[in-house]
């Protein structure tokens, strides 16, 4: 029976995904910890896996479209992979199961979730603001930040946001984009969060895999609904009003955002 359940929230998450494009950590996480009880740690870890399997076939499709701006991708995994690999070995040394580092995880994880919120809120409301396409010539310009360093910090900032909670890479990584290069078109934004999201999901699920943080069961249940939800829900985008659903996931992720900072 808790199979079932598994592969249903998979599914579940998955058509969310597909909807809206929101990063499934920051739904797939607190739905672990809340409904199935899991550790926060094992909860992180193994959602850090499914989100690199989940986004590495999206980054695959688009990168053979060319919808992938490679020049923003490798700026923030510059600052955001050795950000993650500190907070891992951080936490190799305290140990994952420490219950200041359970601590420290829910309450991160709290203001991470509160944070998307507000990012899937903005996206709801100004979602249509960014460009369409760029103009002749603009390419390079567009994928010029507005100062060199701010993606290394804001990577470095959400490489350790997302090995401590999972959740940062999706709608909080969107709307930095949106600040950072206004001049790139929103769809080559989301392709950029995709693509930049596998190494780093990749490389801190890997870490939390080594310091047993990873339920490898769970996640092949997960990833077995999953994989199909965000087909179906890919394939609905277009019929389903965006903004309204955006606006009802930001209401869900402040209320679980909330919760997880009064454990």
């Amino acid at each position: 029976m808790h199979d079932i359940a598994f592969i249903f929230a998979g599914f579940f998450v998955g058509v969310v995904v597909g909807l809206t494009g929101v990063g499934g950590g920051s739904l797939m996480t607190p739905i672990l910890i809340f409904v199935f009880g899991v550790k926060p740690y094992m909860a992180v870890g193994t959602d850090l896996l499914f989100a690199a399997f989940t986004k590495m076939g999206g980054t695959i499709k688009m990168a053979r479209s060319g919808m992938v701006p490679w020049r923003v991708v490798l700026r923030l995994s510059a600052g955001s992979i050795p950000a993650a690999l500190i907070t891992l070995w951080i936490l190799k040394t305290v140990g994952p199961a420490d219950a200041a580092i359970q601590h420290l995880m829910t309450t991160t994880l709290g203001v991470a979730l509160l944070l998307t919120a507000a990012a899937t809120l903005y996206k709801a409301v100004r979602g249509k603001a960014a460009p369409s396409r760029i103009a002749a010539g603009q390419e390079a310009q567009a994928a010029t930040p507005r100062h060199w360093s701010l993606p290394l910090l804001f990577g470095a900032l959400i490489g350790t946001l997302v090995s401590l909670t999972s959740v940062g890479a999706g709608a909080i990584g969107v709307t930095v984009l949106m600040v950072l290069y206004p001049l790139l078109p929103l769809p080559r934004i989301i392709a950029a969060d995709i693509a930049y999201a596998v190494p780093l999901t990749l490389v801190a699920g890997a870490g939390h895999a080594t310091l047993g943080s990873v339920d490898w069961s769970m996640l092949a249940l997960l990833l077995a609904g999953s994989l199909p939800g965000i087909w179906l829900g890919s394939h609905f985008m277009s019929r389903v009003p965006e903004r309204v659903i955006r606006a009802l996931l930001s209401v869900l992720l402040a209320y679980a955002g909330t919760k997880l900072m009064a454990i």
